[in-house]
């Protein structure tokens, strides 16, 4: 039986890329989740106007991969310390969100994040927002596994 879970950490691209090369996880989809804008388009959650964070969807298997793995995945592909920018990425649409699908994801990353915070030594504060999930709207087939086909459309002669 498979499991959803929903994360922004950022540019979706790089995010879905590195859910995917995890054991356990069946299936990664881009989109945009969070905001008040029905059905965006990447157009309109670029101009930082609907609420919506570009996020990925992640079906996985738990008895391979638990939540809390993948939340502790999650807080490592990223810098979860900076409010809405990831890199040279700026706006809400970049801000770390955990996206809790059941009470007990949002239990799950709580402890997660607090643990995560209780080893930084008082360090820069983690930012992340844990919220119930909304609803996610798929983006765009372009930028399903963007990196993916851009990568090997480099090597075509």
């Amino acid at each position: 039986m498979t499991e959803t879970a929903t994360f922004a950490a950022g540019c979706f691209w790089g995010v879905e890329e590195r859910f995917r090369k995890l054991p356990g996880v069946e299936d990664v989809e881009v989109g945009y989740t969070g905001g008040w804008k029905p059905d965006p388009t990447y157009h309109d959650v670029c101009t930082d106007e609907t609420g919506h964070a570009e996020a990925v969807r992640v079906r996985f298997d738990p008895a391979v991969i638990p939540y809390e793995q993948l939340v502790t995945a999650f807080f490592a592909m990223h810098d979860p310390t900076t409010r809405n920018r990831q890199g040279p990425d700026v706006g809400a649409q970049y801000r770390s969100a955990i996206f809790a699908e059941t009470p007990e994801q949002e239990a799950t990353a709580r402890v997660v994040l607090e643990r995560l915070q209780a080893q930084r030594d008082g360090n820069r504060q983690i930012v992340t927002e844990i919220v119930p999930a909304a609803d996610f709207y798929r983006a765009e087939d372009y930028h399903q596994r963007y990196n993916e086909k851009h990568h090997q459309a480099r090597f075509i002669f």
